[in-house]
């Protein structure tokens, strides 16, 4: 018989079996995005894309994990988390065998928005499952040890990712999802329990103006049309005051009464936003203008990726201990600096010297930041409505790093099918890096001023309940 949600203790085989199936879930995704990142210039040269379609590789994905993550935690709350949990992690690996055979761009698109649409079903489940499986004393540092051991996969992925787009070209790197989402549904309908929170109906119709407007938004930034673009600005805006008025609204507008989790979902947009698009330039960067191979390339995030897996449960600890507002103000700054860091990589850039720094540097920013930041978003929601809260934050972190994605290479002056030329990519890379360290900058303005306390776990309410 397997223990109640929310009295099941870190230290136990229940706790760390459970703690398994959600790290290697989320590890999927993660997984994802490090390796599709490294293969987009394989997939660029064999696919014939532009910077546009190069672009939309990412936000395939991204628009449907952004558009439909707040539907998946509603339905992670309504029909159990486990289930739907599940559901998203084979979703996932089907959609993953379908970019493998993409014969096309267009097919490749596709198939990558339907892996969104399964990441948005598995990744608000993961920290919900987390939140609402553990005992209250036990979360931050559960929470902090998913955040560092998710990592695990992302290590892993940038060494196998960038060998298999050496030797087997890039339709591979999509293979590795299948044996992982096997592991995940046998540990998860094995040890871990059934929990639900609210049962309302859903909002159907905000679930379609948050796709819509999110579409039409990015396919106006990437295209560079100022009427897609409105079009998609004028829909979030009615997304917005139909969450006032819907009776089941999608995004409970009363959590954004909390300041601490309003200020930490804008910190979380200021931090995706510049981590993705830095991430997005990067490895291309190392490939077009730095001249390394993949799997090189990849070797860029091991540092920052190990450093995260060694600190990020301290890490988590520590801001339950003294609050989020100190870590989620040095975090990013810390950060920032990493960026700087990564402005000397350039044609003739030494990995030891130039790429390895910055990379330690970001990794220790990240480490400060992110698992105080989701403690945070968490704390500040009642128990019975983690799964939203975790869905809001998730959108929020996935429509910065989908907009961003979007939006920041036109600006750079990156677009047309000339980007990967040096002398395009290469200015276009610096400019854009020094967007991402403004945001940074931006995200530790609003710790410092606008987050003042630690939110307490509360008890479970009565809504919550377990199979």
């Amino acid at each position: 018989m397997s223990a109640d949600a929310g009295t099941i203790r870190l230290a136990t085989a229940q706790g760390r079996w459970l703690l398994a199936a959600m790290i290697l879930g989320s590890g999927m995704s993660f997984l994802d995005g490090s390796i599709v990142g490294l293969a987009l210039p394989a997939m660029r040269s064999d696919l014939e894309a532009g910077a546009a379609g190069v672009q939309w590789i990412v936000n395939g994905y991204t628009l449907m994990l952004a558009a439909l993550i707040l539907v998946g935690g509603s339905l992670g709350d309504r029909l159990g988390r486990r289930r739907v949990f599940v559901a998203g992690v084979v979703l996932f690996a089907g959609a993953s065998v379908l970019c493998a055979a993409a014969p096309t761009l267009e097919v490749l698109v596709a198939s990558r928005g339907l892996q969104g649409v399964g990441a948005a079903l598995l990744t608000p489940g993961s920290l919900a499952i987390i939140s609402a499986s553990f005992a209250p004393e036990d979360r931050g540092s559960a929470i902090g040890l998913w955040s560092g051991l998710a990592g695990v996969t992302t290590a892993i992925g940038p060494l196998v990712g960038g060998w298999l787009v050496d030797t087997t070209g890039w339709r591979g790197i999509f293979w590795i999802n299948v044996p992982l989402a096997v592991a995940v549904v046998w540990l998860a309908v094995r040890h871990v329990p059934e929990t639900t929170g609210e049962d309302d109906p859903i909002d159907y119709v905000g679930a379609a103006l948050t796709a819509l407007g999110l579409a039409a938004l990015t396919y106006g930034l990437v295209d560079g049309s100022w009427l897609w673009g409105t079009v998609g600005a004028v829909l979030m805006v009615v997304f917005v005051l139909h969450q006032r008025v819907a009776p089941h609204a999608l995004v409970p507008m009363q959590l954004f009464a909390d300041r601490v989790f309003t200020a930490a979902n804008i910190c979380t947009f200021a931090i995706y936003g510049a981590l993705a698009a830095s991430s997005f330039l990067l490895v291309q960067q190392l490939q077009y203008v730095s001249g390394f191979s993949p799997l090189v390339a990849g070797l860029a995030s091991v540092p920052m990726t190990i450093i995260m897996l060694l600190f990020s449960s301290r890490a988590g600890a520590l801001g339950t201990r003294i609050g989020p507002r100190l870590p989620l103000t040095i975090g990013p700054l810390v950060a920032a600096a990493g960026l700087l860091l990564m402005l000397r990589i350039g044609d003739d850039a030494s990995f030891v010297t130039d790429v390895l720094p910055a990379s330690i540097v970001f990794g220790i920013g990240l480490t400060v930041l992110v698992a105080p930041l989701t403690t945070a978003v968490l704390a500040a929601a009642p128990m019975q409505q983690t799964g939203i809260a975790s869905g809001i934050n998730n959108a929020v972190s996935r429509t910065a790093s989908l907009l961003a994605v979007a939006a920041i290479p036109p600006i750079a002056g990156i677009t047309g099918r000339d980007f990967a030329d040096p002398a395009v990519f290469g200015p276009g890379f610096r400019t854009g890096t020094l967007i991402c360290v403004g945001m940074l900058v931006l995200a530790a303005a609003c710790a410092v001023t606008l987050i003042h306390r630690l939110p307490a776990p509360g008890p479970a309410s009565g809504a919550e309940r377990t199979e």
